[in-house]
């Protein structure tokens, strides 16, 4: 996921709860959905911070760390500065942009 391409607001942002009944037809079914998205976005966001901070690290001591600290303090700041997965999440749901089904309707039919 490119992080730097993310529209979604920053801050909490008042919704009307009919506009997540569109998909599912059910709040809590919905709600699954979006904590599900949200833990999905949180591991990917992690893996790809503990990748960028690793570049930096190093075993030994020197002038050099000084400035490799300021490079994984922008690093954390960029991250930091980014919307919370559950915000993300939200976003992408209200915008259809999150592939989801349930197995349990779609063997109802088949009874």
């Amino acid at each position: 996921m490119d992080f730097k391409k993310i529209t979604s607001e920053t801050t909490c942002v008042t919704r009307q709860k009919d506009q997540f009944y569109v998909g599912t037809g059910n709040i809590y079914e919905t709600v699954a959905i979006m904590s599900k998205r949200a833990d999905q976005i949180s591991a990917e966001m992690k893996d790809e911070l503990t990748k960028k901070i690793e570049e930096y690290t190093t075993n030994s001591d020197s002038l050099e760390e000084v400035f490799e600290n300021k490079e994984q303090i922008e690093v954390a700041k960029f991250y930091e500065r980014l919307p919370k997965s559950t915000l993300i999440a939200v976003n992408e749901f209200l915008n259809d942009r999150i592939y989801y089904r349930n197995p349990n309707k779609e063997n109802e039919g088949d009874f």
